[in-house]
């Protein structure tokens, strides 16, 4: 075999490594672009602004549902990190959540109908189980929101009263200071006085 058929092979083997690879990666990207809730979520917002008629008024439907959806998420797992109430909000969002993916489906089917009289007539119906479906959500946020709420007036309640008692000894400290600080200008008997009354003082402060 010559030098330059070995060169060619060599070449060509480079090209088909280099073209499986290139497919190999652009696969993974694509797969990960449509996972992507995020670009998705962006990419829909585009496209319900540049839409017209029926088709606008789905990709509407299946915006809202979406990023109803998602605030819902979004709220339950706020609960669950700041320790507040949840019980079983989050496996209702999971209902909520399925029933989102079987109107969007509904959704994506309505959008292949060209017959106007099936879309008339059943839009309609699909708009209701989104307005219901964002209701619900609308009320578990409110049932988060009410949670976080009263721990966090507990809490400010309680760093209230620590406040309170912080600023209560300080000014109790600068006090004491400001009495010891006068000793030092007046006689003996009237120095040896006012710091056993001083101490009698802290004494009553200290004790419980």
């Amino acid at each position: 075999m010559s030098v330059l058929a070995e060169i060619l092979i060599a070449l060509a083997a480079i090209m088909v490594v280099s073209t499986v690879t290139v497919i190999v990666i652009a696969r993974v990207l694509y797969r990960r672009i449509r996972r992507s809730r995020a670009l998705n979520g962006a990419v829909l917002r585009v496209r319900t602004r540049v839409s017209v008629g029926r088709n606008h008024e789905i990709l509407r439907l299946r915006l809202r549902l979406r990023e109803s959806l998602a605030s819902g998420q979004a709220a339950v797992d706020l609960a669950v990190q700041s320790g507040g109430p949840h019980g079983e909000l989050q496996r209702l969002v999971g209902r909520l959540q399925n029933e989102g993916i079987r109107v969007e489906s509904q959704l994506l089917l309505l959008a292949t109908e060209r017959d106007p009289v099936v879309l008339r007539e059943t839009l309609p119906v699909a708009a209701r189980r989104v307005d219901q479906i964002t209701g619900l959500v609308g009320r578990v946020r409110s049932v988060v929101a009410a949670g976080l709420g009263v721990r966090t007036d507990d809490t400010l309640t309680t760093l209230g009263a620590d406040v309170d008692r912080e600023i209560a000894a300080v000014d109790a400290g600068v006090a004491e200071l400001h009495a010891l600080t006068l000793l030092d200008g007046l006689p003996a008997p009237e120095r040896t006085s006012m710091a056993q009354t001083s101490a009698h003082r802290l004494d009553k402060r200290s004790t419980p």
